[in-house]
């Protein structure tokens, strides 16, 4: 099993890591965000994840509700944009799973296919057809 390294609360969904606290693992998995958490994010584990290539995945039903102050909302929002444009995955823990190149080649060199259901990015694919 692949080892993430949890941020926050463990998700009620399972993601299908083996939970980690410290180095080394393979993945990053943030499984809840307070408002002030989310609008200062600057968590230097996932930001060298991040800069090393790991896949980071953000478990949306741990995001803090949104509040009924307009302005506060729409910082949260940004907030959200900003981790996706530095490349954080936001998962809801449904049963699609997305499969990175990374993930890809670990199954592959396991022998294992991707589960039932899950979405592999193109290069993850071209990795499980063997192009890559």
């Amino acid at each position: 099993m692949i080892r993430a390294l949890l941020i926050g609360q463990e998700p009620a969904a399972a993601l299908g890591y083996e939970y980690v606290r410290e180095a080394p693992f393979e993945a990053v998995v943030i499984g809840s965000l307070t408002i002030s958490q989310l609008l200062r994010f600057r968590e230097e584990s996932v930001l060298e994840a991040l800069a090393e290539g790991k896949p980071v995945y953000l478990y949306t039903p741990g995001l803090p509700q949104s509040p009924r102050n307009r302005e506060l909302g729409a910082s949260l929002t940004a907030a959200q944009r900003e981790l996706k444009n530095w490349g954080v995955l936001f998962t809801d823990g449904g049963r699609k799973k997305l499969i990175t190149a990374q993930e890809a080649r670990l199954l592959r060199s396991a022998g294992q296919r991707p589960g039932p259901g899950a979405v592999l990015t193109p290069l993850a694919k071209e990795i499980m057809e063997g192009t890559k």
